[in-house]
């Protein structure tokens, strides 16, 4: 086997089974800190051994055995971490190995071979391990991202992004979460479905935050898991309207997802857009019905519906749009809201109504802002060449970056045009 095979075995697991594995060796010491590093040592080897040895039976017995001989390590000389040696038999024999593997038709993330049959049981590994980050003595601000990071396998950096603050600012706070629950032994123990509602919000948030992060990592992201999460995360509730919301929400935005570089939505063909998930999208939407006022992710789900719609009129229906985003900015404000909701009313009501409407504060390292004052200037025939490069400077999507330069380019193009003397 190849390295490079190795290692495309070693990131299916870790896209797989990172959370419960996780939540798995944490268990005992509420110490998550310590498991991600024996987790990290356990791939580091595998991409040593699985070459030359072959990827194992169960490559999630096989690394989950070697993390636990590493976390031996350290609980025996906590000053002399000498590393484990690698028990291949005993990952051979790893209580996992004896669970019937998941087939090529098993849903994402439904094959759990630590589940039991308990009526109240939450069932989705992924989904229990979330709530067991959302535990009441966590700290709030912090819930969401250590989700993403303990359970979906993403880095600071990435969390920093989505969350708009510095990765260095993030990855302290992680740190001092996970310290936390092994100073106060907070207990790292599944919830059933009885926790599940006051614990809601963060996981919904965390779910979103993973289709948030991955639609912007390419064809081979969490995009579609982060879509099954919510969509099962709505089944289990059955009645909650904003998982619904949530659920409707990640289908819309897989429907028009793409592998062949960055193009903005209004631009894109409607009949390249995926039927099948848009009239999911739209079922999940009419499922999400509010005994009182619609929640963010209902409005947001609502938003690109209007944007579906396109595909059977022809149009943008700007009018609904800018309805829904007034409520939206009551209802959960946002910088990126605010922003998308400038560039509406820019289409309704021309290009200077959109500069005005642009917010002015926190904005100085905000991409989006800079990509939408760039659209903005452009359309009303002033120079956005500088905002645009500033746009490309602060995203590290190449493609959105390479999309957004040649923007550049035809904005200098047409101030060139417009120059005195010019032909």
């Amino acid at each position: 086997m190849s390295s490079a095979e190795a290692r495309a075995a070693a990131e299916h697991a870790a896209r797989a089974s990172y959370g419960r594995l996780i939540a798995v060796l944490a268990a005992s010491s509420e110490d998550i800190a310590l498991a991600e590093d024996a987790l990290s040592g356990s791939f580091e080897a595998a991409l040593r051994h699985w070459p030359s040895q072959g990827v194992p039976e169960n490559p999630e017995g096989w690394l989950l055995t070697v993390a636990r001989n590493r976390q031996r390590d350290v609980w025996k000389a906590a000053a002399t971490r000498t590393a484990a040696q690698l028990d291949e038999t005993a990952a051979a024999h790893d209580p996992l190995d004896s669970r019937e593997s998941p087939g090529a038709d098993t849903p994402p993330g439904s094959y759990d071979p630590l589940a039991d049959h308990d009526p109240l049981a939450i069932g989705e590994r992924r989904l229990e391990l979330l709530f067991v980050c959302a535990h009441p003595a966590i700290d709030p601000a912090v819930r969401t991202p250590l989700m993403l990071q303990a359970v979906l396998g993403f880095e600071a950096a990435e969390i920093a992004r989505a969350f708009a603050v510095a990765p260095g600012t993030m990855a302290q706070r992680l740190v001092r979460a996970k310290r936390r629950i092994k100073d106060a032994r907070i207990p790292f123990a599944i919830p059933d479905r009885r926790a599940m509602p006051e614990r809601l919000f963060p996981v919904l948030e965390a779910v979103y935050g993973c289709a948030a992060i991955s639609l912007r990592q390419g064809p081979d992201s969490l995009a579609g898991e982060a879509q099954y999460l919510a969509v099962t995360l709505a089944g289990l509730l059955e009645n909650d309207s904003e998982a619904w919301g949530l659920a409707s929400l990640t289908t819309f935005a897989l429907a028009w997802s793409r592998t062949d570089g960055f193009v903005p939505l209004e631009e894109q063909d409607p009949d390249e857009w995926s039927p099948r998930l848009i009239a999911d999208g739209e079922a999940y939407l009419r499922k999400a019905q509010p005994s009182g006022p619609p929640g963010r992710f209902q409005l947001e789900a609502a938003i690109q519906a209007v944007h579906a719609d396109r595909r059977r009129t022809g149009e943008t229906d700007w009018a609904a749009l800018n309805t829904l985003y007034t409520a939206l900015l009551v209802v959960g404000p946002s910088l990126g809201a605010a922003v998308a909701a400038a560039v509406v009313a820019g289409r309704l009501h021309g290009p200077e109504t959109g500069l005005a409407a642009l917010p002015s504060d926190g904005v100085e390292a905000f991409q989006p802002y800079w990509a939408a004052r760039a659209d903005q200037m452009m359309r009303a025939g002033l120079d956005a060449s500088a905002c645009y490069l500033r746009a490309a400077e602060l995203t590290d999507d190449v493609a959105v970056a390479q999309f957004l330069r040649g923007r550049a380019v035809v904005a200098t193009s047409a101030e060139e045009s417009r120059a005195p003397g010019s032909a």
